[in-house]
C-alpha cells in the first residue's frame, strides 16, 4: 500500500552514461536545491580508489553532503543489497531533516536495485559456480563473456568483461533456469511505491561522448592514476576481486604485473570505458521513466541545469 505522499521520501535520480557531466550537474542542483547527493556507484563506496572512479573533491563534498562514498575498504566485497541497505537509511535521515535528495547514478546494477527491488534469482548452486570460476581460470573471463553474449545477450551487454561475479551469476542462473537472467530480471522490476521519484537523464551524441571519455581518461592519468594505481596493486591486505576488476584500474595492473605497456594499458581503459556506455545506453532504453535532457555538440552538460531545475520544481509541486 502506497504511503500518503507528504510522507515519502523525495528522491531526484539524475543518470546517464559514464562521463556524461551527471556528476557536476548533481552537485549544482544539490547547492541550488539545498539537497544531499547520494551516490549511486559500485566503485565509489571504496576507500582509496579515488581518481579512477572520478570521486568529487574534497572541496565539493564539503560544499554538499555525499553518501555512499568512501563506506569500505577496498579489501572487502560490497553487494547491491548492501547497498540498499546503505542507500535506505542515508534516504531516510535526509528526509528527517527536510532535505531533498539528488541520487547520482551510474552503476545500473545498483540503480535498478535501489528503485525496483533485489532481485534475488535461484539459490545459488556451489558445483556450478565453482566449475564456472575454474573455467574463468583456465580459458579467461573473455571466453565466459562471450559464452554469455551467446547464452543471454541483453545480459552481456550490460555486464562488462571484467565483472567475474557477474558473469558468473548470470552464466550460472542460465545453466539452473534454462532462462536468460535478464528476461527473469524484466519481470521482476516494477519501481518500488515507499519513494517519490524523478529520473532524469544526461544524454550526449555517441561520438561527443567518446570524445569526452578518451578526454577523462588523459585527465585521470594526469592526475596520478599510474600511482593510485600501483599502491591499490602493492597493497597489504590486496583489493578484493570486485575492487580489482574496476574499470581502469583492471588495466594498469595489467600493465603493472607486466602483461602490456603503458600506453596498451591507457588505451584499453579508453575502449573499454566506451564499451561500457555503450552497454549503458543499451540499458537506458529499457527504462522508459527516464526524461531525458540532451546536450547538445557545443555545449556542456551545465548548459541543461535551468531546464533540469525548472522540471524538478514542477515535480516538487506535484501531489
Amino acid at each position: 500500500m502506497p504511503q500518503p505522499a507528504a510522507d515519502r521520501p523525495v528522491i531526484v535520480i539524475l543518470t546517464g552514461c559514464t562521463a556524461s557531466g551527471k556528476s557536476g550537474l548533481a552537485h549544482r542542483l544539490a547547492l541550488d536545491f539545498g539537497a544531499e547527493i547520494l551516490s549511486v556507484d559500485s566503485m565509489k563506496v571504496y576507500r582509496e580508489m579515488d581518481i579512477g572512479t572520478a570521486k568529487p573533491s574534497p572541496t565539493e563534498r564539503r560544499a554538499a553532503p555525499h553518501h555512499l562514498i568512501d563506506v569500505v575498504d577496498p579489501s572487502e566485497s560490497f553487494s547491491a543489497a548492501r547497498f540498499v541497505e546503505l542507500a535506505d537509511r542515508a534516504v531516510a535521515d535526509v528526509h528527517r531533516r527536510g532535505r531533498l535528495t539528488v541520487a547520482d547514478g551510474g552503476t545500473i546494477l545498483y540503480l535498478r536495485t535501489f528503485t525496483e527491488g533485489l532481485f534475488e534469482g535461484p539459490a545459488s548452486d556451489p558445483a556450478i559456480r565453482q566449475r564456472l570460476r575454474e573455467e574463468a581460470d583456465a580459458l579467461g573471463l573473455e571466453v565466459l563473456h562471450d559464452r554469455l553474449r551467446h547464452a543471454d545477450p541483453q545480459a552481456a551487454d550490460r555486464i562488462h568483461r571484467n565483472d567475474l561475479k557477474r558473469i558468473l551469476r548470470a552464466l550460472e542462473v542460465h545453466e539452473l533456469t534454462g532462462r536468460p537472467i535478464s528476461s527473469l530480471q524484466q519481470q521482476f522490476g516494477q519501481l518500488r511505491d515507499d519513494y517519490r521519484m524523478l529520473f532524469v537523464g544526461l544524454s550526449h551524441d555517441r561520438e561527443r561522448l567518446n570524445r569526452r571519455i578518451n578526454a577523462r581518461v588523459r585527465q585521470m592519468m594526469a592526475q596520478g592514476f599510474l600511482d593510485e594505481a600501483e599502491r591499490l596493486f602493492r597493497r597489504e591486505p590486496p583489493l578484493s576481486e570486485q575492487a580489482r576488476q574496476a574499470l581502469g584500474y583492471a588495466e594498469l595492473f595489467a600493465h603493472l604485473a607486466g602483461r602490456c605497456d603503458l600506453e596498451t594499458a591507457v588505451e584499453k581503459i579508453k575502449i573499454n570505458t566506451r564499451r561500457f556506455a555503450k552497454s549503458q545506453r543499451t540499458w537506458f532504453r529499457r527504462m522508459p521513466h527516464i526524461e531525458w535532457f540532451s546536450v547538445a555538440d557545443d555545449q556542456e552538460p551545465l548548459s541543461r541545469l535551468d531546464p533540469i531545475k525548472r522540471r524538478i520544481e514542477v515535480f516538487l509541486k506535484e501531489p
